[in-house]
């Protein structure tokens, strides 16, 4: 039964093209100290391009209907608990998929139920309401956390990929372990979710740093193929499956080292990484069946972060050399990457922060793109104005991105002083 949300709606604030960008961008929805809102979620309907979804931490989602101008709020409720990693995808109907983390006692941390399970809400009305939620991975007292969806757009079939810790921020390794895992919605069962299989066959601890399994982000080929990679140990791993997510490959595949690791320091904020995004073009033209991975590392050095993609033309078993996404000389930091490939287009679209253009820790977002699968990328800012990140203030572990047709919409978090604000820009290529 869906559950009706109370509705504070809330005009954006657009700000006027200043000369640092040609993109309107617009705030979504901004708060003073706290938590939040930060590691924003967005998703163009595939059936509207003038809907779009948002989420952030924790428990905040957004609408418009007039392709990202202006924004409603609500606050996102659930039986079992709304505790942030906000993931909106949409399927080919416009339906929306809503995933996030569990608090199902509203106690968060005070309670040893906190991260029991993922959940998923949906709402079938362009997320004007949403429904009590399904969930997967329960498995108490393991956490389970950094969930991902992708959806099959031939069948509308739903996947998501995630990390298991035994305990997490256990130290107690190798007692305590992490490891990824893989579902699909079948709506059977108590959660809706098949029983959950491990995809990583190396397990790392429970630290929530370099040698723990994380960043496991799925994708689907054009013929249904499940693709997922994710980070451990300074190397990028990968797995796949060619029969609806039943079976993956007896031993994970190297995508590319990942010097440093993915646990990234970066001056003014409080951590970072540089986990890796997966995707695929299932456009059906020139590059169809091409697959992505896009990460951050320090392989230049610790000062100079940089962001890649690998690409694949075999389902994974070989992969290209890196590419050097941002285009600018050595020196500047670049990082907390997200990706989306164009399912009409097979345009490839990356945002990001980059200090390219100024000293100390001011920061603009950038939009990279490429028209010819991921050899060469044009770079555009598209923040009108740099902001300095407050590291007292939680400032998220991502942003995100999303395409559909040329309509491409980023969405990233900015801190001016105590102030935390979501923004999008107006992208239509």
């Amino acid at each position: 039964m869906k559950k009706l949300l109370s509705l504070i709606v809330l005009v954006a604030t657009a700000v006027g093209v200043n000369g640092q960008s040609e993109y309107y961008n617009v705030r979504i929805h901004s708060a003073y100290g706290g938590i939040g809102p930060c590691e924003p979620s967005i998703a163009v309907s595939l059936s509207d391009p003038n809907i779009v979804v948002a989420g952030a931490v924790l428990n905040d989602v957004y609408g418009s209907t007039d392709g990202g101008f202006t924004w409603s709020i609500q606050k996102l409720r659930s039986p079992y608990g709304v505790w942030g990693d906000p993931c909106i995808v949409s399927n080919s109907k416009g339906h929306f998929h809503f995933l996030h983390l569990s608090d199902p006692t509203g106690q968060n941390w005070a309670s040893e139920e906190i991260l029991d399970r993922i959940v998923c809400q949906t709402s079938t009305n362009g997320g004007k309401s949403w429904g009590n939620g399904t969930y997967m991975g329960m498995n108490h007292p393991k956490d389970q956390d950094k969930e991902w969806a992708a959806v099959d757009l031939r069948n509308d079939a739903l996947y998501a990929s995630w990390t298991e810790f035994d305990d997490y921020g256990s130290t107690n390794y190798p007692e305590d372990r992490s490891r990824i895992l893989f579902s699909r919605y079948t709506g059977e069962g108590d959660g809706g979710w098949t029983n959950p299989i491990v995809l990583s066959k190396l397990e790392g601890n429970c630290v929530d740093s370099d040698s723990t399994t994380e960043g496991a982000v799925p994708a689907v080929g054009p013929d249904g193929q499940i693709y997922v990679a994710w980070s451990f140990d300074d190397k990028i791993y990968f797995d796949r499956s060619e029969d609806g997510g039943a079976t993956w490959l007896e031993k994970d595949l190297v995508v590319a080292d990942q010097p440093g690791g993915w646990d990234i320091d970066i001056s003014g904020v409080g951590r970072c990484n540089g986990m890796p995004v997966t995707g695929c073009d299932v456009s059906g033209g020139e590059n169809n069946g091409r697959i992505y991975v896009n990460w951050a590392d320090q392989r230049n050095g610790a000062k100079d972060t940089d962001i890649f993609v690998a690409y694949s033309d075999d389902q994974g078993n070989t992969w290209s050399d890196p590419v050097r996404v941002n285009d600018d000389g050595a020196g500047a930091q670049q990082f907390l990457t997200w990706m989306a490939v164009d399912p009409a287009t097979g345009h490839v679209y990356i945002v990001f922060y980059d200090r390219r253009n100024h000293k100390g820790d001011a920061t603009d977002v950038y939009l990279a793109s490429s028209s010819d699968g991921g050899e060469t990328w044009i770079n555009e800012r598209i923040s009108e104005e740099p902001f300095t990140p407050n590291g007292g203030v939680f400032f998220g572990d991502y942003n995100n991105i999303s395409a559909v047709d040329g309509v491409v919409r980023p969405i990233w978090t900015r801190q001016d002083g105590r102030e935390t604000s979501i923004w999008t820009a107006i992208i239509n290529k």
